[in-house]
């Protein structure tokens, strides 16, 4: 089985700097364009998808009918367990406003967000799930980037720590028990079209 996971496009609150966590915050009109893009690079691509699992937070649900609709693959219903971690209080908050209110670790105190812990188990139990129920099938999952790095942080501990990027995409490949890396954090595709312009 092949899973590729990819984040979901840029908002108007990734552009500056504002936590979203389960806020249901819609792809701008660049998040829509990156979107086509990676579709674009999909279908040129030998390696065939059968079908795409989003999140139910429209950024990450349009993101995956963008690309489900270039590559003529069902999307399947949302998963709750690919949600973005909850923030708390800290949604819609951008960092200079998050350290005036909370101080420079404000993410060390208690405002209400889900534990860390609790993303990558909910992350985990999704993979171990999707194997299960698909172990022949080349899956796209759109999700989001604290719950990508955080599934990272449990599959590799901390092998893979760099910032996850929008539409960025990442293959992995079940092998028996393990999860082995044929991709990471890949943006080609953005940079390559910004090249063509």
């Amino acid at each position: 089985m092949i899973v590729g996971l990819i984040r979901h496009g840029l908002t108007d609150w990734n552009a500056i700097g504002k936590i979203q966590g389960r806020s249901d915050i819609p792809l701008n009109n660049e998040g829509r364009r990156q979107a086509k893009l990676l579709a674009d690079r999909l279908v040129q691509e030998p390696l065939k998808w059968d079908f795409v699992i989003t999140s139910g937070l429209s950024r990450a649900q349009e993101t995956g009918e963008i690309i489900a609709e270039a590559l003529k693959i069902p999307v399947y219903d949302p998963d709750s367990r690919l949600l973005e971690r909850s923030f708390g209080k800290a949604e819609g908050l951008t960092q200079s406003e998050r350290e005036s209110l909370w101080g420079k670790e404000w993410d060390m105190q208690e405002l209400g967000q889900e534990k860390e812990s609790e993303v990558q188990s909910r992350a985990l139990a999704f993979m171990a799930d999707l194997a299960k129920r698909f172990p022949h099938s080349n899956v796209l999952v759109v999700t989001h980037g604290g719950l990508l790095a955080q599934l990272y942080m449990g599959l590799y501990k901390s092998k893979y720590k760099e910032r996850i990027g929008n539409l960025s995409l990442s293959i992995l490949e079940k092998q028996e028990a393990e999860w082995e890396i044929v991709l990471f954090n890949c943006t080609k595709h953005l940079t390559s079209a910004a090249g063509k312009q």
